[in-house]
């Protein structure tokens, strides 16, 4: 039924998930260690969000839809969102103008304020794209529409039920980790893309290699992602190889930690730490070749 067999560790990391959230709510409550794992996999759900919206896990339309409800759950937003956002905008626009997720919307820098606000100002700016997505499936595809819709009335009937056994658990193991997983994607794209130049065909974006790949679907190399987006997530190492050489050196970070405690605390005390901008230095570059070609094409004054 599966599509790919390794995605036997997607439905091991989903039924983590599924089990800690019973066992906390039932018996164990807020213990630091199995919270700290369940927050990791609230991670990982935004992760398989992603994997499952470019390539169906399922053989099945009815067990993709049960995956799309149990991801919705637990990622914490309608899933069907990812469509007019990601797949239809994001992969088209490569953070260029018109990127709902753009990342130098309203700043070129890359600090600790950039990275923090940027989760909040892209979903905000992404709530367009959803609507107009609804728009277009209620005129030409009910049946898509209405799938979209289940997707809200269930997250809606399950974030009420939680709340209403019990609010406090509803908040710990419902609300907090939905919350962990939306910021957590942006958050990647946030670094995967900021200070890439978005007008390169191999220097767009930032790839992580290093072992966090393991743990989250290979989710760090994203160059080749953008490539071939239909590609699944356990061949995308291969893939990744072949074009590796052609990468920037600068966009190529081992540690996906060492990246952001660099750039954004050390990065708060000397500007050795900080990443350069290609894109600026592209924009600079461009700007330099029109004023001489302006100059060239200036007329010698008789």
């Amino acid at each position: 039924m599966l599509r790919y067999k390794a995605d036997i560790k997607t439905l091991i990391y989903m039924f983590l998930t599924s089990a800690l959230l019973v066992l906390q709510w039932t018996e164990i409550g807020v213990h630091p260690v199995t919270y700290i794992i369940y927050c990791f996999l609230s991670v990982s759900v935004a992760v398989i969000t992603h994997n499952h919206n470019h390539v169906r896990i399922w053989k099945s339309d009815f067990l993709n839809t049960l995956q799309d409800w149990w991801l919705t759950v637990f990622y914490g937003f309608p899933v069907f969102a990812w469509i007019p956002t990601h797949n239809k905008n994001h992969h088209k626009m490569n953070n260029r103008p018109g990127d709902y997720t753009i990342t130098y919307r309203f700043s070129e820098k890359n600090n600790l304020v950039t990275l923090l606000t940027y989760p909040t100002i892209s979903g905000f700016y992404q709530q367009k794209a959803i609507r107009d997505y609804l728009k277009q499936q209620f005129s030409t595809n009910k049946k898509r529409f209405l799938l979209s819709i289940s997707q809200y009335v269930i997250l809606v009937l399950w974030i009420a039920a939680a709340l209403l056994i019990d609010w406090r658990k509803a908040l710990y193991f419902v609300i907090i980790p939905q919350q962990i997983s939306l910021f957590s994607v942006l958050i990647f794209n946030y670094v995967q893309h900021v200070h890439a130049n978005e007008e390169s065909k191999w220097n767009h974006s930032r790839n992580f290699t290093g072992f966090l790949n393991f743990l989250l679907f290979n989710n760090g190399l994203h160059t080749v992602h953008h490539e071939t987006a239909g590609l699944h997530w356990s061949q995308v190492p291969e893939e990744h190889k072949k074009i590796e050489h052609l990468i920037d050196d600068s966009l190529k970070e081992r540690s996906f930690w060492w990246y952001i405690f660099r750039n954004y605390v050390l990065g708060l005390f000397s500007s050795r730490y900080k990443t350069d901008s290609m894109r600026l230095r592209r924009i600079e570059a461009e700007r330099i070749a029109r004023e001489e070609q302006m100059q060239n094409n200036t007329p010698v004054p008789a």
